[in-house]
């Protein structure tokens, strides 16, 4: 019998082979309210409640370097996680530099995925009020770059060094807050500017307009191609994107303006998915899945960005470096229902 899966069990029922799995509580963490990271397991606790698989206690606005830390010490069922989360985990690095790496391995090889999408585009906007003229205006400004910790303070600062060349604290001030005041902060007139993973369209960037007109940069094509952001965008937990920029505008409307160099828009994607304990019961996660995936068109059809963040796409950011791979009932339930997972994307037991 293995690790938080059957309620019954936990009661010592074990002769009931045939036990309701309407019986199983479970727990789960995501981030705020607005984005696909959030949207994902809100609308696996419906499915699974609704259809008598499991009841599970979401709770949202946590901080995911921490909530994977729980899944892999049995503290927690399920989790969102940029995939960087689980490959700085399994070196004992960046947030988890006070595990080191060997037990920094250990609890990184304890997470399985079930489900991707993308979290966010990691772009430069700000206030037309705040007259920013782009990335060579961003030196000596105040840049509102993330929550306190985490993967998406971590991809932010990496990407304004990458683009300008300036550290956070020398040739900018960077200022943090927990996702939850996000909007607020950004509608304050705080920050000069923002550099943030968003969605297309995203509830952030639409209700921030209400302080004001905004305008958004595309990355500088040069440093796109560049050796530097190319090895970066190439790393577990992270994805090239391009979209024509009239398309763009397009969704966006006319409280926005984007600007590039060309037609395209060029940004980087920060991926991942929602992660379970590698001993979370086989059937338990096959059925979640199962019914995720049956449900794939109400998911999308829940958010206007339901079709832009990979949702139906399990192969996302699998592979090569990325230490994280499917449970193996989570793979059954991908290939039964006819998508394509790669042998490298499935764990082994």
């Amino acid at each position: 019998m293995k690790r938080l899966t059957k309620f019954v069990a936990s009661l010592g029922i074990a002769t009931m082979a045939t036990a309701s799995f309407a019986d199983i509580n479970l727990t789960a963490e995501t981030a705020s309210p607005g984005g696909a990271v959030y949207l994902s397991p809100a609308h696996l606790t419906e499915i699974a409640g609704t259809r008598g698989i499991a009841n599970i206690q979401l709770a949202d606005g946590q901080t995911l370097t921490n909530s994977i830390q729980n899944v892999a010490e049995g503290k927690t069922d399920i989790a969102g996680s940029p995939h960087i989360l689980p490959f700085l985990m399994s070196r004992g690095v960046g947030p988890y530099g006070s595990l080191g790496k060997e037990k920094g391995a250990e609890l990184a090889g304890n997470l399985r995925a079930i489900n991707p999408f993308t979290l966010g585009i990691f772009f430069l906007f700000a206030y037309d009020s705040k007259n920013i003229n782009g990335w060579d205006d961003i030196e000596g400004r105040t840049i509102y770059n993330g929550p306190p910790r985490g993967g998406a303070l971590t991809n932010a600062r990496s990407m304004i060094q990458i683009v300008t060349g300036l550290k956070d604290g020398e040739g900018y001030t960077g200022i943090q807050t927990n996702w939850g005041q996000a909007g607020t902060l950004i509608a304050s007139g705080e920050p000069d500017a923002i550099v943030l993973p968003e969605l297309f369209p995203g509830s952030r960037l639409t209700s921030a307009t209400a302080a004001g007109k905004m305008t958004g940069w595309s990355m500088p094509k040069d440093i796109y191609e560049s050796d530097a952001m190319q090895k970066y965008m190439a790393a577990p937990g992270s994805a090239p994107f391009t979209m024509d920029i009239n398309a763009l505008r397009e969704t966006m409307g006319e409280d926005w303006t984007f600007i590039s160099e060309d037609d395209t828009f060029r940004a980087f994607a920060t991926i991942g998915g929602n992660v379970v304990h590698k001993d979370m019961d086989d059937q338990l996660v096959y059925d979640l899945v199962s019914a995720y995936i049956d449900t794939m068109d109400d998911l999308k059809a829940k958010a206007p960005f339901g079709n832009t963040v990979n949702f139906d796409n399990p192969m996302l950011g699998m592979c090569g470096a990325n230490p994280i791979q499917y449970h193996v009932a989570a793979a059954r339930a991908w290939r039964e229902a006819g998508y394509q997972l790669d042998d490298c994307a499935v764990a082994a037991d």
